[in-house]
């Protein structure tokens, strides 16, 4: 299969990326500039994180309007998978592929490190691989991370199963001490209802090999290349 990592001006984990799915999975991939407007030959497409367009108005709100948002748009409609890292899942947000927005922590301070995520939904093919309830130690790397719908969004994300990993203890206990950004519900990952797109905040190509502190976050790209496998 072959993956399409989209670069904006101020992307800067684009690279992590290529690396994971070139050098470790060995799958073909290249950088897509911001400005392409024909995504046509990819399977996968990736918006990796970073700070498109300086995060001037708010974050992803320029980035939006970049042409290869509109590529990404009918990509998406025709059902590739689109895969948002941080600030990747704040363009989905703003370009309306995903509800609901990220908006700054509730510490108001930047939070790098490492936490953990429970995987709330299995059915997606970006955790197929994955078992109900299992845990992966990730990194995060956001000033704006904290996720927010409003009430009936997020009765609708929680009705059609698209919460796909939330914030937990090591144990997989959902807890407010758990919550580094304050996001609702400890939410730190959804999916559209088709569940060909899916944004996350934390960083699963920052933990795809073991001198990195952790593997867990491999399986999401592994899991993307055994859906694509069987099709």
């Amino acid at each position: 299969m072959r993956f399409g990592i989209i670069v904006f001006p101020g992307s800067n984990c684009e690279l992590d990326c290529l690396h994971v799915v070139q050098n470790v999975l060995k799958q073909p991939a290249e950088l897509v500039w911001h400005k392409e407007e024909h995504l046509k030959s990819y399977d996968c497409i990736v918006l990796p994180g970073g700070f498109a367009h300086g995060d001037y108005l708010r974050t992803g709100a320029i980035a939006r309007f970049s042409p290869v948002m509109r590529a990404v748009e009918t990509f998406a409609k025709e059902g590739g998978l689109v895969l948002g890292i941080c600030n990747g899942f704040q363009i989905l947000c703003e370009a309306g592929l995903l509800p609901g927005a990220l908006v700054r922590n509730r510490s108001l301070r930047f939070i790098c490190k490492f936490i953990h995520i429970r995987t709330e939904n299995t059915l997606t093919p970006f955790t197929c691989l994955f078992k109900r309830g299992q845990i992966l130690k990730v990194p995060i790397n956001h000033n704006e991370g904290c996720y927010y719908a409003d009430p009936g969004t997020l009765r609708q994300l929680e009705d059609n199963g698209q919460i796909v990993f939330r914030y937990s203890d090591p144990k997989g206990e959902i807890t407010e001490e758990a919550n580094p950004n304050g996001s609702l519900a400890n939410i730190a990952g959804i999916c559209n209802k088709a569940g060909n797109v899916l944004g996350l905040m934390p960083h699963p190509e920052r933990a795809s090999e073991a001198c990195l502190g952790s593997e867990d976050g491999r399986l999401i790209f592994e899991s993307v290349i055994s859906q694509m496998a069987v099709k």
